[in-house]
């Protein structure tokens, strides 16, 4: 179940030194207030359980009754409080009204619901209902959800401690949360670990470990774990050399709509490393990145030096991409 809209935290991470005659270093700057975030994708429903079945399946209101009979019996549900309270929430069956959904998050953390404890810390951090923007109570709602293994919440303490939300930055102890929600299979959290073990941020570097890390939350599609992958593919950090593999990864990423990748994919089209090299396709990826505001002076340059007929072919090509 997704209590939130997903915010991804972006580590700072350098792409720097990627191609010979790199005209100007990118950087993805970490933001200067990470908002926790709930994983991507929401948990199954549990087997046999009519209510999340109707949930997942769109049907609101016939959520919305299962979960109502739930909560009447005796003793009442708390997961069926829960959903009640993620379906006024977000307005979905029922008008939508933070205050209830708070209510019903309420009765069910008291009752021992990890999900709701997430729901109230979210609320709690983004002063949700009325709520009084309040991090160090939202982090007791995911230390307890924590403990309960919710995964999100433990990748959110990664952030808190990281960012010295609700107390001084503790690396050691950001690295300690990102691990456990990472062994859990988080790729969010996979991403951050593998960033801290490759800049021995709070942790001794550990170049291998780092990269298979970085591999497994690229396999999951994280957009940011596929560049930075890729990178380690290039140069060769932490995994062997293999250029058209670094190719295929920023190729992937860039067919999913990431800026980055289309400037990297770009250069490598350009220049013809672990690709065929094809200025038009080159032309035509930088193009849509340009686009999308990742501009480069070295490909700008590149692309000036085609013919009219190129570029005019480049930019209908974008074009097309985008429709």
């Amino acid at each position: 179940m997704r209590f939130v809209a997903a915010q991804r935290y972006l580590l700072a991470v350098a792409l720097t030194g990627l191609l010979p005659g790199s005209a100007s270093a990118q950087t993805r700057a970490a933001p200067t207030r990470p908002v926790p975030a709930m994983t991507p994708a929401p948990p199954a429903a549990p087997t046999g359980d009519a209510a999340f079945a109707a949930y997942q399946r769109g049907q609101f209101l016939t959520a919305l009754r299962e979960a109502t009979v739930r909560v009447e019996a005796t003793p009442p549900d708390p997961i069926a409080m829960t959903l009640i309270g993620e379906l006024h929430a977000t307005g979905l069956g029922v008008p939508q009204n933070e205050q209830k959904a708070l209510g019903w998050y309420r009765l069910a953390a008291d009752r021992g619901d990890r999900n709701a404890m997430f729901a109230l810390g979210m609320m709690q951090i983004e002063g949700k209902a009325g709520l009084t923007r309040d991090p160090a109570l939202a982090k007791s709602f995911f230390e307890k959800a924590a403990a309960l293994g919710h995964v999100a919440a433990q990748y959110n303490l990664g952030l808190m401690a990281f960012a010295g939300q609700a107390g001084a930055q503790d690396m050691p102890a950001a690295a300690r949360w990102f691990e456990k929600a990472a062994e859990a299979g988080s790729a969010d959290a996979q991403y951050a670990l593998a960033v801290m073990l490759k800049d021995g941020n709070g942790v001794a570097v550990d170049l291998a470990r780092s990269a298979r890390l970085m591999q497994s939350a690229a396999s999951q599609d994280l957009a940011e774990a596929q560049i930075d992958f890729a990178i380690m593919l290039f140069n060769g950090h932490g995994v062997p050399k293999d250029e058209a593999a670094s190719a295929r990864l920023f190729q992937r990423a860039a067919l999913r709509g990431n800026p980055v990748a289309m400037n990297r994919f770009a250069r490598l089209l350009a220049s013809g490393r672990g690709v065929a090299a094809d200025p038009l396709k080159a032309a035509q990826w930088y193009t849509l990145a340009r686009v999308l505001g990742s501009d480069d002076a070295w490909l700008s340059d590149f692309v000036a030096k085609l013919d009219p007929v190129q570029r005019d072919q480049a930019e209908r090509g974008a074009r097309e991409w985008m429709r």
